[in-house]
């Protein structure tokens, strides 16, 4: 492999902010804002969504409404 072509890979600490659930993995995605985890300053990666908490690996059906795009909706076009 040709050196100093491929992004860093190291440990992100995911957050799942629909569930609140908080993992470690390896990714090469980084951000600003870190926390301590074990005594290492990991990249904190906040995610809407995922594995954890979307409706087809639950089974379970929720309305994630940050914007309150489905309240207006519901106000224009709901039953009366």
């Amino acid at each position: 492999m040709k050196p100093e072509i491929h992004p860093d890979y190291h440990e992100v600490l995911f957050h799942d902010s629909a569930t609140g659930e908080e993992w470690i993995s390896r990714s090469t995605m980084t951000s600003k804002e870190t926390r301590e985890v074990d005594g290492k300053e990991l990249p904190l990666v906040r995610l809407e969504i995922s594995a954890v908490s979307h409706p087809f690996w639950t089974g379970k059906v929720r309305e994630l409404d940050a914007d309150g795009k489905i309240d207006r909706f519901r106000k224009r076009y709901g039953k009366s």
